[in-house]
């Protein structure tokens, strides 16, 4: 991320598409997250066991905001238009100052419906335009399969396999590696 060089706050953008709005996650909505979470088939292929309190995803909400405010990253709520209830998140974890880690997960009801095809699409334009990115990075479990094809149709491209690169629930993984690069990108 650009570094503005001075220690002012800046504010969290919130994005809009058609169906969907981008915004900071609060507190508040910490019961929505919670059931977007405790969905074992939303987190088979996540770094992160199912919660199984409130207290659990208020921590989650809050090391996430203390990412954005340290520059380390940022993370949208995915909201319904209708009525403002997140249904998922997406964002980035930066690694260096133009290279971005996208990470996303959606409520299993809006599977399939195209909601984080278009998420996607406006966060990796703001990456690219708003934050200065060069390139996003993405790390896919091998069997998830919905996930490589979504990257596939963002254009995103495999660059091989990470033999045993991620650890979590008591396991080894194998990851592959996308890319999107900026001079590729398709406004």
């Amino acid at each position: 991320m650009q570094d503005n060089s001075d220690s002012t706050q800046y504010e969290f953008p919130q994005l809009e598409t058609k169906n969907i709005i981008l915004r900071a996650i609060n507190l508040s909505d910490a019961q929505a997250i919670f059931q977007v979470f405790a969905d074992e088939d939303v987190t088979k292929y996540y770094d992160l066991e199912p919660p199984t309190s409130i207290e659990q995803v208020k921590g989650l909400i809050n090391r996430r905001s203390e990412r954005f405010k340290s520059r380390q990253g940022i993370r949208w709520g995915i909201a319904r238009k209708n009525d403002n209830v997140i249904i998922g998140s997406c964002g980035y974890r930066y690694k260096s100052p133009f290279l971005g880690e996208i990470g996303y997960e959606l409520a299993r009801t809006y599977w399939r419906q195209g909601i984080m095809t278009e998420a996607l699409e406006a966060v990796i334009e703001f990456g690219f335009q708003g934050i200065g990115l060069n390139r996003i990075e993405a790390m896919v479990m091998l069997e998830n399969t919905a996930s490589i094809k979504l990257l596939q149709k963002l254009g995103f491209l495999e660059e091989g396999i990470l033999r045993e690169y991620g650890y979590w629930k008591g396991q080894f993984h194998d990851l592959r590696i996308f890319s999107l690069l900026k001079k590729d990108y398709q406004l």
